[in-house]
């Protein structure tokens, strides 16, 4: 018998969010359908070259069967694209990850329309359309789950990042009327958010003024995210929907 499917977008980089939850979830019987686009990632210091092959062999040793592409949420099609991927494996996709996520830094006075718009339309337009395609596609009638990942963007100011809070925030209100929406069709839509997370692209320095911010006294890892993911992804996270979870250790923004 197939495997049930989750698709996992934006698992380019193996330290980084979305590769620790494809290991979670390929830990717990799924295989994964993921998603990279190693053109962005190039553009951070940060960057892992191996990373979509190297992330597809250790879920392989976990039991997973896999399927990954390159995909592109700033072009046309990109929904179709991620669902190709998906529709390489056998089983039914029961779970939509929506991790991918487009963020640049800028004063107020340098964001442009061009520029917000992108954001817009990786962070808020694509998530939400693979999330209406999720529940087109669904069929088994109950266990299906959709967690889209945002960042404390009400929890406090984000003046330099405007146009990413922005979008973010279209996903927390997106999420919390599409639960309804979609309730009846037996998904379940939640989102998180991981809070600083050491994922690669903090600096000594930054660790340092963040630390003593963490009520639990150590930064966030991407493993104390995917867990809790896991955890909403599995029978007993049944119940909960049309939530935006704060996985943040006590993180104080003051």
């Amino acid at each position: 018998m197939a495997r049930p499917v989750a698709i996992v977008t934006g698992a380019s980089r193996r330290q980084a969010l979305g590769a620790a939850v494809a290991r979670e979830l390929a830990g717990r019987g799924y295989d994964i359908a993921f998603t990279h686009w190693r053109a962005y990632d190039a553009q951070m210091d940060y960057e892992d070259p191996d990373g979509p092959v190297g992330l597809r062999a250790e879920l392989e040793a976990r039991g997973a069967t896999v399927a990954d592409g390159a995909v592109d949420f700033l072009a046309e099609g990109a929904v179709d694209s991620v669902f190709a991927v998906a529709d390489q494996l056998a089983g039914p996709v029961t779970v939509l990850i929506n991790n991918a996520a487009y963020s640049t830094t800028q004063d107020w006075t340098a964001l442009t329309a061009d520029e917000f718009d992108r954001h817009l339309r990786v962070n808020a337009l694509t998530s939400s359309l693979l999330s209406m395609e999720f529940a087109r596609r669904f069929e088994q009638g109950t266990g299906g789950r959709i967690i889209s990942f945002t960042s404390g963007q009400n929890l406090g100011p984000m003046p330099t990042e405007l146009a990413y809070a922005a979008s973010k925030g279209a996903i927390e209100a997106f999420v919390k009327s599409f639960s309804v929406a979609v309730g009846h069709l037996g998904i379940t839509v939640n989102a998180v958010n991981p809070g600083p997370n050491d994922t690669g692209w903090m600096t000594d320095e930054l660790k340092e003024i963040l630390t003593p911010k963490f009520a639990l006294g150590r930064i966030g890892v991407p493993t104390d995210v995917a867990s809790v993911v896991g955890f909403l992804c599995s029978e007993e996270g049944g119940w909960i929907t049309g939530q935006v979870i704060n996985i943040e250790g006590g993180f104080t923004r003051w």
